[in-house]
C-alpha cells in the first residue's frame, strides 16, 4: 500500500473511514498535460537554504528547507515537461497594490523594497523560458481572474499536473478551481510545500480524495515523457 505521509495525522476514527470510504485507486489522467508551477517565488523561501525559523527571521513567509526541497524535485520534473515538449505555465501573485485576499492583519513591513522586489522573483531553479507562458493572479487560484483557463483549452489540454506551494492555500485553491473546470488533476507529492506539516499533508490527503490524484515525482515524471513522446513539440519563441 502507497504511503503518503498523511497517515500519522489521521484519526482513529479517520483511518476507519478512510478503509470503508477512502479512494482505493487512482482516477488517472488525460492525453494532453501541461505543468503548472503556484507561486515558486524567493519570498517564501528565502535566498539561502536555511531552516524555517531561520529563514523566517528574513523572511516571514517562509517555507525553509523542505520549500527548497520540493523546489529541487520541481526542477527535476520540469526538466522532463521540457524534454518532452510538455506545456508549462508559471504562475505568481501581481505586485499591483491591489487589495490581497489574505484577511489576517499584519503590520507594514520593514523589508528594504530591493529586497521585496526580489521575493516576487521567481527562483531560479525552475525559473522561466522562452516560451513558456507567467500568468499573474490576484485570487489564491491560478483560475480566478486569469486566461488561465483558455489558454489550456486552446492547447487541447485534458490535464493539470502541479506543483508549488503552498499546498493548503493556492495550489489547494487551484486544483479544485481546475477540477472544477472538469481538467484531470495531478499533485505531486514531493513538489508541493507548506509552512506547517499539518497542513501539507491533511490537505494532499483531502485534495487526493476529492479533486486529483496525489502522485509520486517518479509516476509524474514517466507520464510526462509518455505523453510527450506523443505529442506535438513545443516551439520556443527565439
Amino acid at each position: 500500500m502507497t504511503e503518503y505521509g498523511w497517515e500519522p495525522f489521521l484519526s482513529e476514527r479517520d483511518k476507519l473511514h478512510d478503509l470503508q470510504w477512502g479512494k482505493k485507486e487512482l482516477s488517472g489522467f488525460g492525453e494532453k498535460p501541461a505543468l503548472l508551477l503556484i507561486d515558486i517565488y524567493y519570498s517564501v523561501l528565502g535566498l539561502k537554504r536555511e531552516p524555517i525559523f531561520e529563514s523566517m527571521k528574513t523572511w516571514p513567509s517562509s517555507t525553509g528547507l523542505e520549500g527548497w526541497a520540493a523546489v529541487d524535485k520541481t526542477a527535476e520534473l520540469l526538466a522532463v515537461a521540457r524534454e518532452s515538449g510538455i506545456p508549462v505555465v508559471h504562475i505568481k501573485g501581481l505586485q499591483s497594490g491591489i487589495k490581497p485576499w489574505i484577511h489576517r492583519k499584519r503590520g507594514p513591513s520593514a523589508m528594504p523594497e530591493e529586497l521585496k522586489r526580489k521575493g516576487t522573483e521567481i527562483v531560479a531553479e525552475v525559473a522561466p523560458i522562452a516560451g513558456e507562458v507567467v500568468i499573474e493572479k490576484t485570487a489564491p487560484s491560478a483560475f480566478q481572474g486569469t486566461p488561465l483557463a483558455f489558454h489550456l483549452q486552446s492547447l487541447g489540454i485534458d490535464t493539470v499536473i502541479v506543483c508549488g506551494e503552498t499546498t493548503s492555500g493556492c495550489v489547494r485553491a487551484s486544483v479544485v478551481d481546475a477540477a472544477t473546470a472538469r481538467f484531470k488533476v495531478g499533485v505531486v507529492a514531493e513538489c508541493v510545500f507548506d509552512r506547517t506539516e499539518a497542513s501539507h499533508y491533511m490537505n494532499l490527503y483531502d485534495m487526493h480524495q476529492k479533486y486529483a490524484d496525489v502522485v509520486p515525482l517518479e509516476t509524474a515524471k514517466a507520464y510526462l515523457r509518455d505523453k510527450g513522446a506523443v505529442a506535438e513539440p513545443v516551439r520556443m519563441a527565439s
